[in-house]
């Protein structure tokens, strides 16, 4: 019966004791935005998620303008949830459509709402209302500054901006909210690791989310200068993007995206010989994608996105496969892992 599971995946906790499972649920794909698909499908691929063991959902106002957040609160009121984690976002504050607004600005298939960036202190407030109506449920546990970097905002200096703002705003109000005990921990939710380092920093934060800049293609050094940063201050990571988009779901070929665009020859090539080493060890491309994130202990929960519940079973499937170690050795051998980067105990 749904909602009765009671085994769980294995769990991390932040600092704080707040306990994620290894693999979550990101609820960005069935906001709508890429996909048009039925609540029920959506809620089912939570559903399958929660039968898996998973307990953490991750969404956002900005995911279909709203439906992202009001399909979560679907799965999370169809039955009880002992032990669900809920995050959400703010940075963004939905509004009515005006008839001055341009409407071509706005992402296809998303609910009739215009996102105003808004990182004050009452804007976040104001955000934060908002995706508890949406939700349907008294409880958020984690609340992340959505979106403060170049890659949204454009240029450094608006950025900056924004992140004077956050801080000066937004930050302000996590942190009451925390100290209250109204929710449990507090972070930013961001595309680019250097601004995560800067968040970081200036902030006490619990938790960063992470999309796209540590995966098993795409592992720069400051990403793990970041890491021991964290470390250091006892922030966890929870890491989206670990597909990069899709191409280590798909594989190389001429569909395959990286960072939500056509993937880079480059990068086409880095992956073909990544698959050249899954054949000869047999390990799907996911499966390494996933346990390869999950070695790192900073990184707390792998939150994938999916669209269909074969598509969550799959996923799980791959984290629980079994990988040689004779596969990690090859990947350094040949150059496609640094050497110091931490890999899965071999099976």
């Amino acid at each position: 019966m749904a909602g009765q599971t009671t085994t769980t995946l294995p769990q991390r906790q932040l600092r704080n004791g707040l306990a994620v499972t290894e693999i979550g649920f990101g609820t960005a794909p069935i906001g709508g935005f890429r996909y048009q698909l039925s609540d029920t499908t959506a809620v089912d691929a939570m559903e399958a998620l929660w039968q898996a063991g998973g307990r953490n959902y991750d969404s956002s106002p900005y995911y279909g303008y709203g439906r992202g957040e009001m399909r979560l609160g679907q799965f999370l009121r169809a039955a009880e949830r002992p032990g669900v984690v809920v995050s959400t976002k703010i940075g963004r504050v939905m509004r009515r459509i005006r008839p001055e607004d341009d409407r071509a600005a706005l992402r296809p298939n998303g609910l009739e709402f215009w996102p105003e960036f808004d990182y004050s202190y009452d804007g976040a407030m104001r955000s934060l209302e908002q995706s508890y109506l949406r939700l349907g449920v008294p409880k958020i546990d984690i609340v992340l500054i959505h979106d403060v970097d170049i890659w949204t905002h454009g240029s450094l200096d608006a950025a900056s901006r924004r992140f004077d703002e956050a801080m000066n705003g937004a930050y302000r109000a996590l942190a009451e909210l925390r100290r209250s005990g109204d929710i449990k921990a507090i972070g930013a939710g961001i595309n680019e690791q250097a601004w995560c380092r800067r968040f970081i920093e200036a902030g006490d934060f619990d938790c960063m989310m992470l999309a796209g800049r540590y995966t098993l293609i795409d592992h720069q050094p400051e990403v793990s200068e970041l890491f021991d940063l964290c470390r250091e201050k006892q922030v966890g990571i929870l890491l989206a993007g670990t597909f990069n988009s899709g191409i280590l779901a798909s594989g190389a070929g001429p569909e395959a995206t990286f960072d939500y665009k056509p993937a880079p020859d480059t990068i086409q090539d880095k992956v073909r010989r990544v698959q050249e080493v899954c054949r000869r060890h047999n390990v799907g491309l996911p499966a390494a994608a996933i346990q390869f994130v999950l070695a790192e202990p900073v990184i707390k929960s792998a939150v994938l996105g999916a669209i269909h519940p074969d598509e969550v079973k799959a996923n799980v499937a791959s984290y629980r496969t079994p990988i040689p170690g004779a596969f990690w050795t090859e990947l350094k051998d040949r150059g496609l892992l640094a050497g110091n980067l931490p890999v899965p105990a071999g099976a």
